[in-house]
Parts: structure tokens; C-alpha cells; sequence
């Protein structure tokens, strides 16, 4: 599931994480903080030639799909999709392929990768950390699809143990 493995990695560039871990406060903070950090990025993922040059505005369409694609995965309505229209295409292999066109190919490519994924049936997979100081996004490997934690030694360790303790208290 590479191409799942390419949104959770673009999804993981705003990291919301507040929970504390062997004493270590662990910091939130957004990756994209420029449009050169976002080129670097894009590079590193071989989606844009390094060296490319961005604007401001390119940084903003970034961080516009990244949380349009973080509330669809929460269920929630995202109206930032619709700057990024589909359709089929014929490409050079003669090979029929959905097509995203904003004017910005690097975002396509995420576009496209988050439309054939939800064609095979995937997406569902893709999921926000149930963990409120952590949403980590990440690809569910369970058999039954249904997992919750992005990390069940960290996370979900941490619910069931907080979880315990209530009990036992009440």
C-alpha cells in the first residue's frame, strides 16, 4: 500500500501530538513552514524536482488539501476537495486513469493517489489516531479493519491504562 503510505506521510507533515512519554513532553508543530520546506518535502517524496520554486500561495493549496484530506479521513466535510476536481483520462500507455488538474501537479499526484485508493476500497484504512493528544494519521494493518491507536504500545497503552484507573477509582 505505497500509495496509502504517501498520504499518511503528507497527512504526518502537521504533527498534533501533546501527550507526555517517559517524562518527555513531546512538541506539536507543522513540518510545511515555508514554500521551501514544502519543495524540500516534495522532493524527498519524488514528487517535484528539488530545487523547485513555490509561493506562498503553493504552501497554502498544500496545507488546504492536507486538512481537507485529514477531515474527510474524521468523516467530516471538506469543501477544500473541491478545488480539486476528477476525471478520467487516457494516458500515454493508452491506459484509462483518474486526473486531477489545479494547476499545481505535486498536489495532483496526492489527489489522484487519495482518488485510486478510494477506488480499490483502502481509504477506509487511512485513519486519525483515536487519541485526542495525538492524531497521528496511519494505514490500519488489522484484520478487521477496526484498529484505532497509530501505536497500540503508545497510545493505546496509555487509553487503557487511563482507562483502568478510572474504573478502579470510581
Amino acid at each position: 500500500m505505497a500509495d496509502l503510505r504517501l498520504i499518511e506521510e503528507f497527512l504526518n507533515t502537521l504533527d498534533g501530538r501533546t501527550f507526555s512519554r517517559h517524562g518527555e513532553q513531546h512538541v506539536a508543530g507543522d513540518r510545511l513552514t515555508s514554500p521551501r520546506v514544502l519543495a524540500d518535502w516534495l522532493a524527498a517524496h519524488d514528487l517535484a524536482p528539488g530545487g523547485t520554486g513555490l509561493r506562498p500561495a503553493d504552501l497554502a493549496a498544500a496545507i488546504a488539501l492536507r486538512e481537507a484530506l485529514r477531515a474527510a479521513i474524521d468523516g467530516r466535510a471538506a469543501p477544500a476537495l473541491a478545488e480539486h476536481p476528477l476525471r478520467l483520462a487516457v494516458d500515454a500507455a493508452g491506459e484509462l486513469r483518474i486526473q486531477s488538474r489545479s494547476g499545481r501537479p505535486w498536489l495532483d499526484v496526492i489527489v489522484e493517489t487519495a482518488a485510486r485508493s478510494t477506488a480499490r476500497g483502502d481509504w477506509p484504512r487511512l485513519k486519525l489516531c483515536a487519541a485526542p493528544d495525538c492524531r497521528w494519521a496511519f494505514h490500519d494493518t488489522s484484520r478487521n479493519g477496526r484498529g484505532r491507536w497509530c501505536d497500540m504500545a503508545v497510545c493505546g497503552n496509555r487509553h487503557k491504562t487511563r482507562t483502568y484507573r478510572e474504573r478502579r477509582a470510581g
